[in-house]
Order: C-alpha cells, then structure tokens, then sequence
C-alpha cells in the first residue's frame, strides 16, 4: 500500500502536525505518523525509514524545531521525497529551523515549506501533488480543489 510517512521530532509538534493528516486524510491518502528524533533516537528514525519504505512510504514529511536535523536525517537515508516542515519553537521561534531545514548540501534535497501550519498543510498538499504524478484519481481531486478554492 503507498502512503505517506509524517514524523515529527518530539510530541509537541503534533499539534501543528495534525493539520498535516487532516489535509492527506481529505484526499483519502494513507499516512502514518510516528515520534521519532534524529538527536534522542537516530537508530530507531533510521529503522523506521527502512521498514516505511517496505512497507510502502512514497513521501516522507519531517516536521522538527530548533536545530531541525530531522529532514536532513531522512534525505541521508533515503532516496525518496522529504519534506521538511519547520517547527516555530525557541527564541528565533522558528527561523532556525527554517534555515537548518533548506541548507541541505547538494545532493541531499529537503523540499522545505513555510514555518508552522501552512508549512503543515502545504507538506500535505506537495506530497499529493508528488504521489499524483502516477494517480490519476488524486490528480483529479486536486484539480477539483483548486478549482473549489477559486471560488
């Protein structure tokens, strides 16, 4: 089965992250979302990936505060999509991870969105869009929503 893999750093970002599933779940895409850290838990984020790809991750989507590592873990990981959704925490509430996420050094791609809940939804939306380009099906139900948001 494909689907989206969502992990999030710490149990915190879950509350911005929710925003994230509810989108997938609104195009009937399949996601799992785990808590798994790149600092606290590196062995265990690395097994995950491996066992997600098995099982059939298409997109990956990382979601992490501060230091923001995560996204940059998955890349090195795996050849498949990230997205790296940065988390507004810390005093620059949000900056840092922000650059932490999209300075990825070549080779190693992190699509990366907006700060927070846009950047929760927009992960969403990027990985549809991704999971589309070979389903024809969910490429309709975008257009539809497009075409329902012009309204």
């Amino acid at each position: 089965m494909k689907f989206v893999s969502i992990v999030i750093g710490s149990k915190s970002d879950y509350a911005v992250m929710k925003e994230c599933a509810v989108t997938l779940e609104k195009f009937g895409v399949a996601y799992e979302l785990i808590i798994s850290s790149a600092h606290r838990s590196p062995e265990r984020t690395k097994k995950y990936i491996a066992e997600a790809e098995q099982k059939g991750a298409q997109v990956f989507i990382a979601a992490a505060g501060m230091a923001a590592h995560l996204a940059g873990a998955l890349a090195g990981t795996t050849t498949k999509p990230v997205i790296g959704v940065p988390m507004a925490s810390g005093e620059l509430r949000g900056e840092d991870a922000l650059l932490s996420t999209v300075m990825m050094p070549a080779g190693m791609p992190v699509a990366t969105v907006a700060i927070g809940n846009a950047g929760a939804i927009n992960s969403a939306y990027l990985a549809i869009q991704i999971m589309a380009l070979d389903d024809d099906e969910l490429h309709i139900k975008l257009q539809e929503d497009r075409i329902s948001k012009a309204k």
